[in-house]
Parts: C-alpha cells; sequence; structure tokens
C-alpha cells in the first residue's frame, strides 16, 4: 500500500478526454473488485463509466446485491449512505466528491424532525407514536432513515411511494412525509386523498404554523421541502407546449408541483419516465419535466427512432450538486484504489445504520 493517496489537485487541470482514458485504465485494472453505480441525473462524461445506472430504488438494490470490493457511487452524498447501509461490513463505498449533496435533503434536518415529532404529540394530546407513521423519502441523510427505523417508519422512492402510503395507512391514521412535499401530495392524491385533509409542517414556524385542529384534521402532514431542479417547471411550460403540439405528450416526475403534475399526461420516477418515453411510437412529441442530462441522453436516443423528446423548461436547470461528481474526480478516486488507497469513503456510523437499515429493509420488502 502506498505511504499517501494521490492528491485532487493533481488531476484538477486535467482534461475531461485525458480523464476518459485514466478511468478506463484504472477500470481494468480494478476489474471484478470495483463497481461503479451511476444515477440518471449524472452528466454523460461521468455517466459513461458506470457499470450499472438507475434510479434511487433500483441503485438501492444493487448496492444490497453487490459482490465488489469497491461500490463506487456517481450520485450524492444520500446515495451513497444508502449503499453502504445495504452492503456488506467488508465493502467499500466510495463518492467521488464529497460536495455532491442534495438541497432538497438538506431542507430536512434530524433536530427539526425531532422538534416536529415532539410538537405533534403537543397537538396531539397523545404520542406521535401511537398516531403518526413517519416517511422519508430516499432523498435525505442516513439519520432521518434512522428516525424512521426507530419510530416504525419507512422509506420511499418515488417508484414505490404509493405503495409505502398504503402500508403507512394500513398502521396508523395519519402520516408524517418528509423532505419533499411534492412527491407526498402528488402520490396521496392520485391515491384519491383530497387537498383538504394535507397540510404543510413549516419547519421555520413554532408548531410546523398549525393549529392542534388542523393537525388533528390531516391524514398527512407534509414537510415544507421540494427539489430546486423541478421548481423550475412551471403549469404555463404545459400550456406553451400544447399550443404549439397538438397531440403531444407531458411526462413530470412527481417531485414537480402539484400545478404540473396536474396537466400532464403521465407522472412518474426516472425508470418510468424513460420506461414510457422508449414504448412510444415514431411520430410521437414528448414534453418530459426532470433533469436536463437524463432528458439530453433520451432526446438522442430517440431522436433515430422518430421520437422527439423535449425539457420543459426554456432555461438550463439541471442538478447543480449531481454536476459536481466529474472525470477528474472519478479519475482521481479510482487511481488511489489501483494504488491500494481509499478517499472519500462513506461511512454510516453502526448507532444510525441500524435503524436506517430497518426502515429500508421495509420499503425493499414492498418492493420485491
Amino acid at each position: 500500500m502506498s505511504a499517501a493517496a494521490l492528491p485532487i489537485t493533481d488531476y484538477n487541470a486535467l482534461s475531461d478526454e485525458s480523464c476518459e482514458g485514466r478511468i478506463r485504465a484504472a477500470k481494468a485494472a480494478l476489474g471484478s473488485r470495483l463497481t461503479i453505480l451511476g444515477h440518471h441525473y449524472q452528466r454523460d462524461e461521468v455517466f459513461a463509466h458506470a457499470d450499472i445506472s438507475g434510479d434511487s430504488l433500483k441503485l438501492s438494490r444493487l448496492a444490497a446485491a453487490s459482490d465488489a470490493e469497491y461500490i463506487v457511487f456517481c450520485g450524492v452524498h444520500f446515495m451513497a449512505e444508502v449503499a453502504d447501509i445495504l452492503s456488506r461490513p467488508e465493502q467499500v463505498v466510495v463518492l467521488p466528491d464529497l460536495a455532491a449533496g442534495c438541497s432538497m435533503a438538506d431542507m430536512a434536518n434530524l433536530v427539526n424532525v425531532e422538534r416536529c415529532w415532539s410538537e405533534l404529540s403537543e397537538l396531539l394530546g397523545e404520542a406521535a407514536d401511537s398516531q403518526v407513521t413517519p416517511i422519508t423519502y430516499i432523498n435525505s441523510a442516513a439519520d432521518l432513515k434512522g428516525f424512521c427505523g426507530r419510530h416504525e417508519g419507512i422509506v420511499c422512492t418515488s417508484s414505490n411511494s404509493e405503495a409505502v402510503l398504503n402500508w403507512a395507512f394500513e398502521r396508523r391514521e395519519k402520516i408524517l412525509f418528509f423532505p419533499d412535499q411534492h412527491l407526498g401530495r402528488n402520490t396521496a392524491h392520485r391515491m384519491g386523498i383530497p387537498l383538504e385533509d394535507m397540510v404543510v409542517w413549516d419547519f421555520d414556524q413554532p408548531y410546523g404554523g398549525l393549529t392542534a385542529e388542523q393537525v388533528a384534521r390531516a391524514r398527512l402532514i407534509l414537510w415544507k421541502g421540494f427539489c430546486s431542479v423541478h421548481q423550475m417547471f412551471k403549469p404555463e411550460h404545459i400550456d406553451a407546449f400544447r399550443e404549439r403540439t397538438p397531440g403531444g405528450l407531458v411526462i413530470s416526475h412527481p417531485e414537480n408541483s402539484f400545478e404540473v403534475c396536474a396537466k400532464s399526461d403521465y407522472v412518474g420516477s426516472t425508470e418510468t419516465i424513460l420506461k414510457t418515453v422508449r414504448a412510444s411510437e415514431p411520430g410521437t412529441h414528448w414534453l418530459v419535466g426532470t433533469e436536463l442530462n437524463l432528458v439530453n441522453r433520451l432526446h438522442h436516443e430517440m431522436k433515430p427512432r422518430g421520437v422527439q423528446v423535449q425539457f420543459m423548461s426554456p432555461v438550463i436547470c439541471m442538478c447543480s450538486t449531481m454536476f459536481r461528481t466529474d472525470p477528474q474526480h472519478l479519475a482521481w478516486t479510482l487511481e488511489n484504489l489501483v494504488e491500494g488507497q481509499v478517499v472519500n469513503q462513506i461511512i454510516v456510523p453502526p448507532e444510525i445504520a441500524q435503524p436506517a437499515k430497518a426502515a429500508l429493509d421495509r420499503m425493499l420488502a414492498l418492493s420485491a
């Protein structure tokens, strides 16, 4: 094992083309000891090197099933945490750039969620555990997954949110859903739950800015969080598309606002978006409301088949934190592994990992 890790500063000035060759060479040297997982929102120069790609649910399953010694996660911090929680103790999970986070995940932290739980108990007149099931979107920190595990709650993704909400309602009458209010609202409305049965918990306000009466009536308590990328898509973008493109189809991710999803022909996870568009007939024209890198790849894939794919917003809006993982960081990560050095390892402490795994296992059992 070498005495010191290769410094990232040695890689910052390298061109993407130079990094590509070095990444391929490092992958070949590591062989079956390495698996690179790539989320759909990764930039093309990184996504091209993924051994397996997918959305959060698919990659969570693959992290648990991987036989590789090294799992390099080209995604964001919470995804690498999930991989560490679900992988075997002898496996090493690496995030190429530790700055790759998630603004939505940052909108909910353990201090605020625990305060919310305590205040819900006050508003309801009895312990929240007896009436409320906590659900955290997978786009959240490991300690929030651990919170759900400790309170008989569960994790969800955009692929399985309806099954998870059904599971929760079978156990208790109310749900606390965080951090993304839009996924919770869109899923529940699709299940037939009226909007008036939902309230938004403003974590900056005492008691979420709600009264005891509002909380008592609510079936779904939605955290005031959102995805900054999906906030860019507006109903008027869909109106303009329909005016220009009679017969065109609109598909949106459920992290979009209720108004955008209501105007869309289809709503679904990234995997659902890919599956639906890929199954369409030649001549179909799609407006897609999700992250730019995925939409651009789908556009180039479908163009030879006579299917047009268009990004929903006239303003470019990619996930800036996903974009942080670049070829330079990936080359640095892999070449250090070749030299026997692990950089940017993600380790979730056992006291957090154990309850978090319980919440994740409940989710995976529903999605089996």
